[in-house]
């Protein structure tokens, strides 16, 4: 004989918790970003881990998980990826090459890094898109900004390389460029500290770090965030810069929340 029906309430997994854990569940919503598409600008460096040169795959793997975390949360995201970790036309050209083509070097090691984190990400299973300033069509796109802004918003993570295209201007210049192009709300630079300092917290443990910071005050403090020409695009343009440390498990995505320490450059 079948059950008779009642009007009580399904069983859920919560009921079968005891009331502590309820109360957890219930405490700790989930994270709600504060912008739906960003930019995301990490150096070079950030993918050697703890090599001195190169890429250091567990290394590039954990910053791929950070972006799907933020992915998950509904944000559009593209990134800018530098490539001092191989090559750095400023070396470079210090050490007597030729500055054009020093740079142009540069660009290339950019292009390799965004060709790795686009490995990385797609083994997590998000879908990619490595654009590149420098046309070459068989390992990326090149860079159309309305094919690109299609890419995000199909829900892709797009990975520009080779900066602007341009000698003499650094990845910071392109991810601000690139980030005014896609009408980004902000552009979230992953680094080894957790914000600004007024000088270098590894050297100097007194460092005052600051929580927010004009543009004007980077620029005539000459506070390390970007450079002079980054900056003052970012200015006209009224984008924010969060910088934030990229170490921090899910760092990322609480710092999209409006939570964790950062440094916020705007006004």
């Amino acid at each position: 004989m079948p059950d008779r029906p009642t009007d009580e309430a399904p069983a859920t997994i919560a009921d079968d918790l005891p009331h502590e854990a309820t109360a957890t569940i219930a405490d700790h919503p989930p994270l709600r970003p504060v912008h739906d598409r960003v930019l995301l600008k990490i150096s070079g460096e950030a993918l050697m881990g703890p090599q001195g040169y190169g890429l250091h795959p567990p290394t590039v793997e954990r910053i791929a998980r950070e972006v799907k975390s933020v992915r998950e949360m509904g944000v559009e995201i593209a990134m800018v990826i530098g490539g001092g970790n191989i090559f750095r036309g400023l070396q470079g050209s210090a050490q007597g090459m030729e500055r054009t083509t020093a740079d142009y070097m540069g660009m290339l090691a950019t292009v390799m890094n965004a060709l790795a984190m686009q490995g990385a990400l797609e083994t997590l299973g998000l879908h990619t898109r490595v654009i590149s300033a420098i046309p070459m069509d068989q390992v990326c796109e090149p860079y159309i900004r309305r094919r690109a802004v299609r890419h995000l918003e199909k829900g892709r993570v797009v990975i520009f390389a080779a900066g602007t295209g341009n000698p003499y201007f650094t990845t910071d210049t392109a991810a601000t460029l690139r980030a005014s192009e896609m009408s980004c709300q902000a552009i979230f630079k992953g680094t080894k500290v957790d914000g600004v300092y007024d000088c270098d917290p590894e050297k100097h443990p007194d460092a005052k770090r600051y929580a927010k910071v004009s543009y004007d005050e980077v620029l005539t403090k000459h506070l390390r965030v970007m450079d002079a020409s980054a900056i003052a695009l970012a200015r006209e343009n009224g984008l924010p810069i969060i910088v934030f440390s990229l170490d921090a498990p899910g760092g990322f995505s609480s710092i999209l929340a409006g939570e964790g320490t950062y440094t916020r450059v705007e006004g």
